[in-house]
């Protein structure tokens, strides 16, 4: 009964954008604390590639700035050292991405953004936001050529909390990108959890585990219960 009763259940359905994120040559060494912010901010990290780019794939890339007198000067800049390309995903990731990182030039209204902390002058800006959906398919596919172009991604509301679907084919990981994830997000809590486990013994260790994992988790919200707290008058 319970199965028939959520299949008549209509979920509401927000649909998942991606975008691409550039951490650029001036903000290279920062790349760990602003790749913190990116995922405490609700994105995902679909893709990531760390690579400097030649004056001409900068050219090819920026494409759009044929013309302007800065441009000799932002293929210099983004040709100047390592950069870190990220593929973002969350529900309205293009408009978030770029309210996070802020306007080019930060003004007194924008201290807050990721470019008014880490952007060493206007040109050297420190990060990169597409600025459409059809700009984002165009930049990640320059940046990760071998990427198949995804269907739709779409999070579903049930009755435990949040379903993530993200319907991407990703690009298979080094070891060393691999290495680096899991210590940085999996060791130390998957460490915690094994220590819990052998503290306590229960009778399933895998269900257990698994509960205890999904509980303590640091990279998502706490789910309420739906219990509602009256407050006092």
């Amino acid at each position: 009964m319970e199965a028939s009763l959520l299949n008549e259940i209509s979920f509401p359905r927000i649909y998942v954008e991606r975008t691409l994120a550039i951490i650029k040559p001036d903000a290279i060494d920062k790349s760990e604390e602003i790749e913190d912010i990116i995922l405490t901010s609700g994105f995902t990290i679909l893709q990531k590639r760390k690579l400097q780019l030649s004056p001409e794939q900068c050219s090819d890339f920026y494409t759009e700035h044929h013309g302007k007198l800065t441009f000799p000067k932002l293929t210099a800049y983004m040709s100047s050292g390592p950069i870190i390309a990220l593929t973002l995903a969350r529900d309205n990731a293009i408009a978030h991405w770029k309210a996070i990182i802020g306007p080019i030039k930060a003004t007194e209204s924008h201290q807050e953004s990721l470019r008014a902390k880490y952007a060493t002058s206007e040109l050297e800006n420190a990060l990169h936001g597409s600025e459409s959906f059809h700009v984002a398919e165009r930049e990640i596919k320059f940046m990760f050529p071998n990427s198949k172009k995804y269907t739709h991604c779409c999070l579903n509301e049930m009755q435990k909390g949040i379903l993530y679907t993200f319907c991407v084919a990703l690009t298979v990981p080094t070891r060393e990108e691999t290495e680096e994830y899991l210590s940085r997000y999996v060791n130390q809590t998957l460490l915690q959890g094994l220590t819990e486990l052998c503290k306590h013994k229960p009778l399933n260790p895998c269900v257990w585990l698994a509960e205890w994992l999904i509980k303590n988790n640091p990279n998502k919200p706490q789910i309420c219960d739906g219990a509602l707290v009256e407050g006092t008058e």
